[in-house]
């Protein structure tokens, strides 16, 4: 799959901010890569220049390729309310940062894989496609045989998020999509309206 498997550190550099999580050596270059990362004289960015920035920034923080982006970015203009909020909420929406966000897996790259290895059961039935979109009140919980897996309970003993839209059951691995995430919830430092602005030229 065409997916970024290189440093994720110069990419956490090129949108100056952790977007994969901590990271030690982004702390010591906190700066853009390249030779000339460093230059503090370094040209200012256009308006478009901006906007596409935000919107890589949104597709490599969720894992997510260009088509796919842009047929959730169609799919938000088709629903009633904000335009970047409902596409941020569907996002969040995905199984693989659903699973993510639940504290079943320590990163999203994690996620997906756990998703496309069948660990993963959404309302009694497996489900191995990370795009999948859950709807309020699904049951996603960890697979019967996948309970003991190294990387789930090495994630779960450090979880340390709650959300507000997700309910988590400990004893039974299972969460609950109880609502839709509210912008205030999302806690990535996203600016969505310039990716309304970039695909409405």
């Amino acid at each position: 799959m065409a997916r970024y498997t290189g440093p994720k550190t110069k990419i956490a550099r090129k949108f100056k901010e952790p977007i994969y999580g901590p990271d030690k050596y982004f702390e010591k270059k906190n700066y853009a890569p390249g030779m000339h990362g460093n230059n503090k004289r370094r040209k200012k960015l256009s308006e478009y220049g901006t906007q596409l920035q935000e919107k890589q920034k949104a597709k490599y923080t969720y894992g997510i390729l260009e088509k796919q982006f842009k047929n959730i970015f169609h799919k938000a203009t088709r629903k009633k309310g904000i335009t970047g909020e409902i596409l941020l909420q569907l996002i969040e929406l995905r199984l693989d940062n659903v699973v993510y966000r639940l504290g079943i897996a320590p990163t999203r790259n994690a996620a997906r894989q756990l998703v496309t290895h069948c660990h993963i059961v959404v309302n009694g039935s497996v489900v191995n496609v990370p795009s999948y979109e859950l709807k309020v009140g699904d049951l996603i919980a960890v697979r019967e045989r996948a309970k003991s897996l190294e990387v789930i309970q090495n994630s779960l003993a450090g979880k340390r998020n709650s959300y507000p839209w997700l309910e988590w059951d400990g004893n039974l691995l299972t969460g609950k999509l109880t609502g839709l995430p509210a912008r205030e919830d999302i806690p990535e430092t996203i600016k969505e309206q310039f990716i309304v602005e970039l695909y409405s030229k």
